[in-house]
């Protein structure tokens, strides 16, 4: 048996000061005032610092960056989960969400990774890594764009043969969700680059989303049933209006991913959707899509999750800062990154927060020069990395 010694432990419900965290094996099996040092394999001293759950990131596509760091280069899948994975272990995510995306065009840039046989070639990796040598828990993420007509069979068989661990289904035409502000989508497309693009122009992009096909309300409600069938979670994103909340509803839909207004954000929560938001927007200000401030949001209360979304350093950080800028006591705002996402895709029972009968995914934290470091990572019992800063 291993114990923690030392430590303010960030609870549901508070900060516990005076207890020590009795873990064996690979489970939290008690916490109590006193231990006898002797009684255990090894007592980590943490030395005053923060205790707290490892962070469960629902939505994040770092692993692209891993994958493609270059539009022309492609490195090996396993290669880069193993690099990407050591970098989310410093960042204290010990559960990770890889969010990749079935698109039909290209648009947002050529990505092989995004291509259907790479998609699925990194599900099928995710699936196996747990039987190999691996630091964090590996999930994922399967994000659908709903005019890809192809996504219902290949969405079907990958729920089926159990590869995916969370869907969500994407709708990025213009003129709504994070695009309504067409001036915005046309910078982000000619950020990108795309050849289509260059082929077709601006007006011959607008004129193909006007007249393309989209997956039926019957077939993305297939799905949501086939997901839930599988105890899968089922994510909507880009909310910006209560009619659209309303289909999510009929749909089944569980999370509103990114709500693009505080006023639906308050409506998707109030209709029991699990709302998220990005903790990169967080520390930006605001959004990098001119949408909704997550930080005005949480203040409003109508944020219950924070995802990594492209940064996952932000987890950390954007915790930290809502407690020492806006006051959100810090026990509060961390189960935003812990026990909320933990509750939004069916884990709770076992990750997401400080509890006797819980998996020991802990994090040690501290302050140093104003800024949040972890100095103990901690998965399933054992200490899976450790940083000591000098001066």
């Amino acid at each position: 048996m291993k114990a923690i010694k030392n430590g303010r432990i960030i609870t549901p419900d508070g900060i516990v000061d005076h207890k020590n965290i009795i873990i064996d094996g690979d489970t939290i099996v008690d916490m109590v005032s006193e231990i006898d040092e002797g009684d255990f394999e090894r007592v980590i001293n943490a030395h005053g610092r923060y205790i707290m759950p490892g962070f469960i990131d629902i939505h994040s596509d770092k692993i692209e960056q891993f994958i493609q760091p270059r539009p022309t280069a492609v490195m090996d899948f396993e290669l880069s989960m193993k690099e990407c994975e050591r970098e989310l272990l410093f960042q204290g995510i010990t559960t990770m969400y890889h969010s990749l995306s079935l698109y039909k065009d290209e648009l947002f840039g050529s990505a092989a990774v995004r291509k259907r046989e790479n998609v699925e070639k990194l599900a099928d990796l995710i699936h196996d890594i747990h039987q190999r040598y691996h630091l964090i828990h590996h999930r994922f993420h399967l994000r659908i764009e709903i005019d890809n007509l192809d996504a219902y069979g290949i969405v079907k068989a990958m729920i089926e043969q159990n590869l995916v661990h969370e869907i969500s289904f994407m709708d990025h035409t213009p003129g709504q969700g994070q695009y309504r502000n067409l001036e915005i989508y046309r910078k982000t497309v000619e950020g990108y680059g795309s050849e289509e693009l260059k082929k077709t122009g601006f007006d011959g992009v607008m004129e193909q989303h006007r007249n393309k096909q989209m997956l039926s309300f019957e077939q993305l409600q297939s799905l949501t049933n086939l997901a839930h069938e599988h105890g899968i979670a089922v994510a909507s994103h880009d909310d910006d209006t209560a009619e659209k909340l309303n289909v999510n509803r009929q749909l089944g839909v569980d999370i509103s991913e990114f709500p693009i207004t505080i006023e639906t954000a308050k409506q998707a929560k109030q209709m029991g959707f699990y709302t998220v938001a990005g903790a990169p927007n967080i520390l930006l200000g605001g959004s990098h899509s001119g949408n909704m401030s997550a930080a005005e949001a949480i203040l409003a209360d109508c944020v219950d999750v924070l995802c990594s979304d492209y940064y996952p350093p932000a987890l950390l950080h954007s915790i930290f800062a809502m407690n020492e800028k806006h006051g959100i006591p810090l026990w509060e705002i961390v189960k935003k990154v812990t026990l909320n996402p933990a509750k939004a895709v069916n884990i709770a029972q076992d990750y997401g927060s400080i509890e006797v009968g819980k998996k020991a995914d802990l994090l040690i934290v501290d302050v140093l020069d104003g800024y949040p470091v972890i100095t103990h990572t901690i998965v399933d019992g054992v200490i899976a990395s450790r940083i000591e800063y000098r001066r």
